[in-house]
């Protein structure tokens, strides 16, 4: 990535309080390196959650509605409403704080059971994990 010092420090259109912070916030950019040679944190736990059982919130609906997963099973929803969500067990088993657009939720079943669930802003939004 090259950053263009001179072209933004020599124009006119710039006041000269802007160029010295215009100067700073070049030398904050990171520079950028590809993809094979670094791997974030953030980058590493999404890979991780691919590999487990995904619930998507998409218009007022959970997808799948029904999810048959085995013991031990870690399952993901994730929030992909621009409105706040929340996954709720029926019997109160788990629950998750209210969830923004991209937001996401995990939660590892242990034994075996039919759970109900349904979100505690919208009550008709419902879905079922079927753990065997």
């Amino acid at each position: 990535m090259t950053i263009r010092k001179r072209s933004i420090l020599k124009t006119s259109l710039w006041p000269a309080a802007l160029t010295g912070s215009m100067a700073l916030a070049t030398l904050l950019v990171p520079t950028l390196q590809p993809a094979a040679q670094t791997k974030s944190p953030t980058l590493l736990m999404n890979l991780a959650k691919v590999d487990s059982p995904q619930v998507r919130i998409e218009d007022f609906h959970f997808t799948p509605a029904t999810l048959t997963v085995p013991a031990g099973t870690t399952v993901t929803w994730t929030n992909n409403d621009g409105t706040l969500h929340t996954v709720t067990s029926a019997t109160k088993v788990f629950t998750s704080d209210g969830l923004d657009e991209g937001g996401a939720f995990s939660y590892t079943f242990t034994s075996s059971g039919t759970y109900s669930y349904y979100c505690k802003l919208h009550p008709h939004m419902t879905g079922t994990i079927v753990v065997k």
